[in-house]
């Protein structure tokens, strides 16, 4: 997907949420994102936070650790 469509599909999702809340965490997230230095993040963390989420990473290419979407915003309501 080129960047030009990844930030369509982008726009089109965003346009679709009506959760403000959701909003607010996705523009925080991305104005902090877009200050921020690359790799800024990673620096604070200790070496077993960083295991922690490598080992999160690798857990998640794995189906059978994924939570559907769908049960996740049935308990957010």
């Amino acid at each position: 997907m080129s960047t030009t469509e990844i930030k369509t599909n982008l726009h089109k999702i965003v346009d679709r949420i009506e959760d403000e809340r959701l909003l607010r965490v996705i523009y925080d997230f991305l104005e902090v994102r877009e200050k921020s230095n690359e790799g800024q993040l990673w620096k604070t963390l200790t070496t077993e936070q960083q295991q922690e989420v490598l080992q999160a990473y690798e857990d998640s290419e794995n189906d059978s650790n994924l939570i559907d979407d769908e049960d996740i915003w049935r308990k957010l309501k």
